[in-house]
């Protein structure tokens, strides 16, 4: 008996999940290893960064909802959104993410966010972000394969 393709992405993690773990994990660090911040400076630039991030993953999440289709990465996908942010990263909310991961412990006076920020994007890429892409890249065959040529994966 075969089994019916699924219409989404594999995704492993959700995506908001894997990144509140590693927020959580840059606070329980900082508790057991504290490393501040040199300066006041950076706690500014952590602020900076987490608005930037906001404003980038609202603007994403903005564009599937006027796409009509579902951010959810289990949701089958309606129709490829290539304006806006995505004009410019392939990845704008996962880009927030990584901006809410360095900038949130910044602000807060820790530098584990930036230290951990790896980590993250090598977990987004190999638990979320190649799964995503071979989904598109079956749906929407030359189409992704354009966008993919036009727009890098991160910025």
């Amino acid at each position: 008996m075969s089994h019916p393709k699924t219409d989404h992405a594999l995704v492993k993690v959700p995506p908001p999940i894997l990144t509140l773990f590693f927020l959580a994990l840059s606070f329980l660090l900082n508790r057991m290893l504290p490393i501040s911040v040199p300066s006041n400076w950076m706690r500014w630039l952590g602020v900076t960064l987490v608005s930037a991030a906001l404003i980038m993953a609202f603007l994403a999440v903005r564009r599937f909802a006027l796409a009509h289709t579902p951010l959810d990465p289990h949701g089958s996908v309606k129709v490829l959104v290539t304006d806006g942010p995505y004009g410019f990263s392939r990845n704008p909310i996962y880009v927030g993410f990584v901006g809410i991961l360095i900038g949130l412990p910044l602000a807060l006076g820790t530098i584990w966010g930036l230290i951990l920020c790896p980590v993250l994007i090598l977990a987004l890429y190999h638990l979320v972000i190649r799964f995503e892409e071979q989904y598109l890249a079956d749906k929407f065959g030359e189409t992704y394969a354009g966008f993919r040529k036009r727009v890098p994966r991160w910025l």
